[in-house]
């Protein structure tokens, strides 16, 4: 019973995650669409951690997760950091 609920949430966890790909594409700016990969990936981190409840292997998957989920941080980190910085850069030649 409890599998079903697991292979149940994991779907919905995809379908929202189609979503968010919709924003990463069609985001009006650069920070949106930012913020739909980094949601993206926290989904995924969850969705890797009802794979383990599913294979009955829990632990091997907690850290896979756990080193997704820094990937991530560290990934979107860089990125915004880098589009902002390229922003200001852009706003002082102008002026």
């Amino acid at each position: 019973m409890m599998k079903h609920l697991f292979l149940g949430s994991g779907i919905a966890l995809v379908l929202l995650m189609v979503l968010c790909l919709v924003r990463v594409i069609g985001g009006p700016t650069v920070l949106d669409r930012i913020l739909g990969g980094n949601v993206i990936g926290t989904k995924t981190t969850v969705l890797l951690l009802f794979i383990g409840v599913l294979y009955d292997n829990v632990s091997m998957f907690v850290d896979i997760a756990i080193a997704y989920a820094l990937l991530n941080f560290i990934a979107t980190l860089g990125a915004a950091k880098y589009f902002l910085h390229r922003k200001n850069l852009q706003l002082k030649e102008d002026n």
